[in-house]
């Protein structure tokens, strides 16, 4: 067919679907009409909640392409809300706003978990059940134990959560059974014993890090649930030591603004994981993983080492020129979804300022003020509306507190275990539940023979960067003495 001919086809055919529309009267539908320009079909998909199933283009012999899944709604979920133009978060239906000024993490844990605010009686029960499994088996506490000394805190806590698996089996799909997490009360009980145990395995890779002999949990049972993570970090001799009631009230807003966030990079390898039928600890330790990347939960502390490597508000005009020329990036500003001022960046700013009162102002808080306001003027930055995110402060507040910048992954991974749990507690009641599995678009060779080695073409190979790897001098060393 000539071009000619395919144009003629291609406007017959936007022609003939017009007409079909007009003939249906098709306006004010809830409904996509797709016409297939290289043979003429037509198809109506349904809308929905403003989405269209990717299933139904099957019947044009098509797949939707989305790489990152900018575009791709993977589920349907009652947790989270997300107006990335308005600038809204909400769990549960609640604004994150009010639920930083009312609540506590674990009450917002509670909500992200079984959809409703707990009565009086149901949060007792609930902080009962979570805060009597802060205390943990004698082997996992041997686990943390068998690292480095320098071991990262992260990876001492992804290791240890994912070991968790090996000391129940009785909640192991793969060895107790697939439908076991059916039985709610064991499910329960899952959700229970992790959120309890998290805090005490972050506290013993802290301790573990700097040499200190690991702290059990308080039996003082009227600490609340983030004084208790910093009493296992912090105390020494002193029996009656309680940690600063104003320091533990900011740790747990913070925890209650990284609680979740929708289909993140994280959450979504929670559901992915889950999908596979695989037990609820190998996920969580799975979950970790994404967030320990320096794209996802690192984020706060990429934003602290740029304020340093800025060190004084003088610097910041060429370091905005740099931006600008692609040639350093500015971390803490924007985010996939906000398109306007993340409503979390607005309370970890107010903390910080009460935080500061108490431990001292961190110096890079000149910095950080000094560069937000020359960002948020400057028409660079406006037109692609790069706003502070939540990261922006949060690293130094983290700092503030005397944390190390590697245990900032870990600050995030406690509280948003409690989202990966509401994810995997709602993903296994889903009717539409189903194992994961994307589908690719083969970019590589057509059909070809296989040609066996002596006949291939010495040539043109060679021993280059693409598979050669890095060799330290003791093997240097050990191979000269093997080959004389």
């Amino acid at each position: 067919m000539s071009k000619a001919q395919s144009r003629i086809l291609r406007i017959t055919n936007h022609m003939k679907g017009e007409k079909a529309l007009e003939s249906k009267g098709t306006a004010g539908k809830s409904s996509l009409t797709v016409i297939d320009n290289r043979d003429g079909k037509q198809l109506e998909v349904e809308i929905k909640n403003g989405v269209v199933r990717s299933k139904d283009f099957w019947k044009l012999n098509l797949r939707t392409y989305d790489p990152g899944y900018k575009n791709t709604a993977s589920c349907k979920s009652n947790i989270t809300f997300i107006d990335g133009e308005k600038g809204v978060l909400r769990y549960r239906g609640i604004p994150i706003e009010e639920l930083a000024e009312k609540s506590t993490f674990l009450e917002v844990s509670y909500l992200l978990m079984y959809g409703k605010l707990p009565t009086k009686s149901q949060f007792e029960y609930y902080q009962q059940r979570v805060m009597r499994h802060t205390y943990v088996h004698e082997e996992l506490k041997r686990v943390v134990g068998s690292f480095r000394y320098d071991a990262h805190p992260m990876g001492m806590f992804i290791s240890t959560v994912t070991a968790m698996s090996t000391f129940h089996p009785e909640a192991n799909p793969a060895l107790a059974g697939q439908k076991v997490y059916k039985d709610l009360t064991l499910r329960n009980k899952q959700i229970h014993r992790l959120m309890g145990t998290i805090t005490t395995i972050a506290a013993f890779a802290y301790r573990h890090r700097i040499g200190r002999p690991y702290v059990a949990p308080s039996s003082n049972n009227k600490l609340s649930y983030t004084e208790n993570f910093l009493y296992m970090i912090d105390k020494l001799g002193n029996p009656n030591y309680r940690p600063h009631p104003k320091l533990a009230k900011a740790l747990d807003v913070l925890f209650i603004l990284h609680a979740d966030h929708e289909q993140n990079c994280s959450a979504s390898a929670m559901r992915h994981l889950t999908s596979s039928g695989v037990d609820v600890y190998t996920s969580i330790g799975g979950a970790a993983s994404a967030l320990y990347g320096p794209r996802h939960g690192g984020a706060n502390e990429a934003v602290l080492r740029m304020l340093e490597s800025i060190g004084d508000k003088k610097n910041i005009p060429a370091f905005i020129e740099k931006v600008k020329a692609k040639k350093v990036r500015l971390m803490g500003f924007g985010h996939r979804v906000y398109k306007n001022y993340d409503p979390r960046a607005r309370i970890v700013r107010k903390i910080a300022e009460e935080v500061f009162e108490i431990t001292g102002r961190e110096p890079l808080i000149e910095v950080a003020t000094e560069l937000e306001r020359i960002a948020l003027s400057d028409p660079f930055f406006v037109k692609r509306k790069l706003y502070p995110n939540v990261d922006f402060y949060s690293g130094l507040i983290y700092k503030a507190m005397g944390f190390p910048t590697d245990f900032f992954p870990v600050l995030f991974t406690i509280p948003r275990t409690a989202g990966w749990l509401a994810h995997w507690n709602e993903f296994l009641d889903d009717p539409e539940n189903v194992i994961v599995r994307p589908r690719q678009v083969y970019a590589g060779p057509k059909e070809q023979k296989y040609v066996p080695i002596e006949q291939r073409d010495e040539g043109s190979a060679q021993i280059d960067g693409k598979i050669k790897s890095y060799s330290t001098p003791e093997s240097r060393r050990r191979t000269a003495a093997g080959n004389p």
